[in-house]
């Protein structure tokens, strides 16, 4: 029986391999903590308010400005990891498709 290949990490700038999972031993737990330490997303500012404002974004700008499809995410250009000046510029926000948004995400940008 042929073995399953190797592939590389999924965290931005690992080249550890991995054969079953998307991380390495060391990413895989790094991740972990660091979703126990975020918070949920209404605790890291994703609240009615938000919600709001994203639907406002949303109906003015209604398509994705990578691709061109119907947009579903307000993404932050620049993440704002707590920063609530940062959060709530709309000149950091971005329509997105989910499909650009999560390829945006993995990127690391």
């Amino acid at each position: 029986m042929p073995q399953k290949a190797m592939k590389t990490c999924r965290h931005p700038g690992c080249v550890n391999l991995v054969k079953d999972g998307r991380y390495c031993q060391e990413h895989s737990i790094d991740l972990y903590v660091y979703d126990q330490m975020r918070g949920n997303a209404n605790e890291r500012g994703y609240n009615v308010r938000w919600r709001r404002a994203r639907t406002m974004f949303l109906s003015k700008h209604p398509l994705c400005s990578q691709c061109g499809k119907p947009a579903t995410v307000v993404d932050h250009i620049i993440p704002h990891r707590g920063n609530q000046q940062l959060f709530w510029d709309e000149a950091n926000w971005q329509p997105l498709c989910k499909t650009c948004h999560d390829k945006k995400t993995r990127s690391g940008l």
